[in-house]
């Protein structure tokens, strides 16, 4: 006889009980041991998988001698504030957290991103992966070089000349990007003592050759609009 199982939690148990069968069976004979074991996985409410996101960014920045803080709910485009315990230097960072089976492509919503006002605003985006406790993995990039991610990768779908007519029809608001876009800012948490406008652009080249594109182009306001960075 086939285990049984369901999915709440992560956890496994292991359930004997004994068969009272007294009909012939192939699979089951009477007085046999079965042991069934059920698996349980609880579905995480988003708004904690968000919180789970922000607070393991916080510990990850404490082992590289940044004390960080929270930001009370609400408040828009930080939802971390750090400071450099050695050299004072201050960061807000927004995070943005997505939590998948093992294996597969997380992507974010992004969406309109906000353009940076000051040169030490950054996004990190955090990849759960698996059952709790899940492996986690840290995206640290710029906050201009994510606006230019979402537009760029946005409006190439959006303007997709090979695309039937009248079907890609979503606003920027719903733009949402993979982490293939953002692998080279893995763990680049060193970035951090930068001033984003000397970070090199890691984007793929190929959102590159797509913002030359007419029908691409930059969002209104960025500063690669007048002069597009090499990368």
């Amino acid at each position: 006889m086939a285990p049984i199982a369901l999915q709440k939690g992560g956890r496994s148990h292991r359930v004997s009980i004994r068969s009272r069968s007294r009909a012939p069976c192939p699979h089951i004979c009477p007085g046999q041991r079965l042991f069934l074991t059920f698996v349980f996985q609880v579905e995480v409410d988003k708004k904690l998988t968000g919180s789970a996101g922000e607070h393991l960014v916080c510990g990850v920045l404490a082992q590289f001698n940044w004390a960080a803080t929270l930001t009370r709910e609400g408040v828009a485009r930080t939802d971390v504030l750090a400071v450099n315990a050695e050299t004072s230097r201050t960061v807000s960072l927004q995070i943005k957290t997505a939590w998948g089976k093992t294996g597969r492509l997380a992507n974010w919503l992004l969406g309109n991103v906000l353009l940076s006002t000051a040169p030490s605003e950054w996004y990190v985006m955090v990849k759960l992966e698996g059952p709790a406790p899940a492996h986690c993995r840290y995206f640290v990039v710029p906050r201009d070089h994510v606006a230019a991610a979402s537009w760029i990768s946005h409006q190439n779908w959006l303007t997709d000349p090979s695309a039937t007519p009248g079907t890609r029809n979503a606003p920027q608001a719903q733009a949402r990007v993979d982490e293939t876009v953002f692998v080279s800012y893995e763990n680049r948490w060193e970035l951090l003592n930068e001033s984003t406008d000397d970070v090199p652009v890691l984007l793929p080249g190929l959102l590159r050759e797509w913002a030359l594109r007419e029908r691409v182009g930059m969002p209104p306001g960025h500063p690669w609009r007048k002069t597009l960075p090499d990368w």
